[in-house]
């Protein structure tokens, strides 16, 4: 089993900066990915960035330029920051594990953009 806890969404203007958080607990052996989605009200769940245990990067083309994945490996923890964020990035957050033919997700962080 392997454990993630989101943390760290919250409301920020437009223009305005977040991080947010996953933290990676349990049986993380084997863990060659970790992804963020996000989910908007009515919309379907997207991917938004990922890295490797190699710290390869991957970014959607909505957040490239805009966003930055790292993660922190003596605290078992991944990071999203987003720049310059925009109302249209305003979602629940979801870190993401895909480990042993299983998806484990998180709860999920409210991340909402005022205009």
């Amino acid at each position: 089993q392997v454990h993630l806890v989101e943390s760290g969404g919250g409301l920020v203007q437009a223009g305005g900066s977040l991080r947010v958080s996953c933290a990676v607990s349990g049986s993380t052996a084997g863990i060659n990915v970790i992804r963020w989605y996000r989910q908007a009200p009515g919309k379907q769940r997207e991917w938004v960035a990922s890295i490797t245990n190699s710290n390869s990067t991957n970014y959607a083309d909505s957040v490239k330029g805009r966003a930055t994945i790292n993660r922190d490996n003596a605290k078992n923890t991944v990071y999203l920051l987003v720049n310059n964020l925009k109302p249209e990035d305003t979602a629940v957050y979801y870190c993401n594990v895909p480990l042993a033919l299983r998806n484990y997700w998180g709860q999920g962080t409210q991340v909402t953009v005022s205009s």
